[in-house]
């Protein structure tokens, strides 16, 4: 399972010209999953993230999580981010997990993220989408289990 995530002063996803997530400060989590990932790995990865201090505190420190802040996250599904590009110009997906194992890992992750108590929207999996933020720092960070 991998994740980039973003520190964002807002973020919003749209399909088809119509928005279907749209945030205030918190975090947009670019998800990827790999064909070994499974629902506990979905529980530790929310945890992690929700509890990752990257969020300034009055002494401008990365001191606070997503939880202390009671910010807001956008997951959007991402197979790219298994993208394979050590041979040739053309990137290789066959790293990522087919859709069906990886449709109900990303709810299940955005379920988790809910458990915590972090107001989590989503973008449409499958779907092609625009992803729009404005990143706050900026703060980009790659996690991987």
């Amino acid at each position: 399972m991998r994740a980039v995530i973003q520190r964002v002063n807002y973020g919003q996803v749209s399909v088809a010209e119509q928005v279907v997530a749209k945030i205030g400060k918190g975090l947009v989590i670019l998800l990827g999953i790999g064909p070994e990932d499974d629902a506990a790995k979905t529980a530790i990865l929310a945890k992690k993230i929700a509890q990752l201090r990257i969020f300034e505190d009055e002494q401008e420190k990365m001191n606070l999580s997503l939880l202390d802040i009671k910010g807001e996250a956008i997951v959007v599904s991402q197979f790219t981010l298994y993208a394979d590009t050590r041979r040739g110009n053309r990137p290789s997906f066959t790293d990522a997990a087919k859709p069906d194992l990886a449709s109900p890992l990303v709810d299940q992750f955005i379920e988790e993220m809910k458990k915590l108590g972090i107001p989590t929207q989503s973008g449409v999996f499958g779907a092609y989408m625009k992803v729009a933020l404005e990143n706050d720092g900026p703060v980009t960070i790659c996690i991987e289990l």
